[in-house]
C-alpha cells in the first residue's frame, strides 16, 4: 500500500479515459482498509432559506452510477433545506491516507423502494430511534427522548417496525468531482472532473494546490 499513498495521483497524459466514479471506488477500498472509523463519513453541506450554509456529518450509505446517497429524517434542518433547495456539496476527508474526495451537484430523493430497503436492513434499535426522533427540534431532556424509544419498542413489541413517511434518502448527483492528494511542501495532488449536465460527459483539469 505505501507505493500507492507516495505515487503520483495520476499522469496528465491519461487523464482522458477516466471515470471519476470508478476512481471513487479505488479510493473508497483504500479508506475502507485505512480508517479505523467510519471510513463512509462525510462532511454535507446545504444551505437555508437566506443562503447561509450548513454543514454536518453523514454516512454514505449507498452509491451508483447514479450518485452518492445518505438517508435521513427529512423534517430535519438538512431535509427541509434539501427540499426547498435540492442541491449540496460533501467532502469526504481520510486523514490516515492523506487524501480527500469532494463533490456538489443537484440533489434528489430516492424511490420509495430504495428507502425501504435500506430501512429494513438497519438493527431494529436503530429503526424506531428514527421513527421516534423529531430531528433538529428541542429536546426538553434526554430522559424524555429514552422514554418516547421505550414506548415504541414496547408497543412493537415482536413486530416489525415499518419505514415513518418522514423518513427516506436523498442521492447528490455530482456535477463537479475533486480528488485531492496531500505532496510534500504542500504541492499537493489536485485534479478536477467537471460535466455542464448529469447526462454530458465528463471533462478534467488539474490545479494548483
Amino acid at each position: 500500500m505505501q507505493q500507492t499513498l507516495t505515487t503520483r495521483l495520476f499522469d496528465d497524459s491519461d487523464r482522458s479515459g477516466l471515470d471519476p466514479f470508478a476512481l471513487f471506488e479505488e479510493w473508497y477500498a483504500l479508506a475502507q482498509e485505512a480508517e479505523p472509523n467510519d471510513p463512509h463519513a462525510m462532511a454535507l453541506a446545504t444551505a437555508d432559506e437566506t443562503g447561509l450554509p450548513d454543514v454536518r456529518m453523514v454516512l454514505l450509505n449507498r452509491r451508483d452510477a447514479r450518485g452518492f446517497c445518505f438517508f435521513t429524517n427529512f423534517e430535519s434542518q438538512k431535509g427541509q433545506q434539501l427540499t426547498a433547495n435540492p442541491q449540496a456539496a460533501m467532502v469526504m476527508h481520510w486523514k490516515s491516507l492523506r487524501r480527500q474526495i469532494r463533490m456538489r451537484g443537484p440533489v434528489e430523493v430516492v424511490s420509495p423502494e430504495e428507502a425501504d430497503e435500506y430501512f429494513a436492513s438497519r438493527a431494529k434499535g436503530s429503526r424506531i430511534a428514527s421513527a421516534t426522533s423529531k430531528q433538529s427540534r428541542p429536546l426538553a431532556s434526554r430522559q424524555h427522548m429514552l422514554d418516547e424509544v421505550e414506548a415504541l419498542t414496547k408497543m412493537i413489541g415482536d413486530g416489525d417496525m415499518p419505514r415513518p413517511a418522514h423518513w427516506s434518502g436523498f442521492r447528490i448527483v455530482p456535477l463537479a468531482i475533486e480528488f485531492w492528494k496531500d505532496g510534500e511542501f504542500r504541492l499537493h495532488d489536485r485534479v478536477r472532473f467537471t460535466r455542464a449536465s448529469i447526462d454530458a460527459p465528463w471533462t478534467s483539469e488539474r490545479l494548483y494546490p
